[in-house]
């Protein structure tokens, strides 16, 4: 199963955890459909309303940044490592 870590700042989004135990749906986008089922309020945070990953949050399966590996399309073997990163604007 995979595993998507989830950070501090999107944790109350997911009921508190910090990993979630995903199904194998092989793709990214299959596992952001599932936690749009499970954890709607923290896919919200990660996908905007077309359904495309949001401009300011970086997705790595395995540490590959999956922009550069075929967004949504990125596969997602068994026993990947998902990591989400919003970015965190300062001035």
């Amino acid at each position: 199963m995979p595993t998507v870590l989830v950070p501090g700042v999107l944790r109350a989004e997911a009921g508190g955890a910090a990993h979630l135990e995903v199904g194998d749906g092989g793709t990214l986008g299959a596992v952001l459909d599932e936690i749009r089922e499970r954890w709607p309020r923290l896919e919200r945070r990660i996908r905007d309303e077309s359904g495309a990953l949001r401009r300011y949050v970086n997705v790595y399966v395995d540490g590959e940044d999956c922009r550069r590996s075929g967004g949504l399309d990125t596969p997602v073997p068994a026993g990947a490592e998902i990591q989400v990163l919003p970015s965190v604007a300062g001035g």
